[in-house]
């Protein structure tokens, strides 16, 4: 699995950090949206949306964005995480209502790099550039 993020927000690096912590068994491997990857490999599975504002998840083969990618990036973590995954019960209008409120105050809120996030060499394995 494939997780897509905006590499210059603080609260999308903390998120991959999260994540990383979590992911006890390493299910999930890292692009920045700001990489030339990314772009090929949205492109090739026609992911349009060119705002930076959203989690992407590649799985399966299939595209998820939003709420629906957070809840199953937690569906897969370790411990009680997957809990979260329940939320999938709220429809996805309101679910992604919230989401898109924080994701446009997420700079405001949590700051912004002015480059991407470099990861350390324990875990630059599971980023793709």
């Amino acid at each position: 699995m494939l997780i897509f993020f905006d590499g210059v927000c603080n609260l999308c690096n903390s998120s991959v950090n999260f994540i990383i912590k979590r992911d006890k068994n390493e299910k999930f491997k890292f692009v920045s949206f700001q990489s030339s990857k990314a772009a090929e490999l949205l492109n090739k599975y026609n992911y349009t949306d060119n705002k930076l504002d959203t989690l992407v998840l590649l799985k399966n083969n299939t595209i998820f964005a939003k709420s629906t990618a957070a809840l199953l990036i937690s569906k897969e973590l370790n411990s009680f995480w997957k809990i979260f995954y329940i939320f999938i019960i709220i429809p996805k209008f309101i679910r992604d209502f919230v989401y898109l409120y924080i994701s446009k105050n997420r700079y405001k809120w949590f700051g912004k790099k002015d480059f991407c996030m470099i990861p350390s060499p324990d875990i630059s394995s599971r980023f793709l550039s």
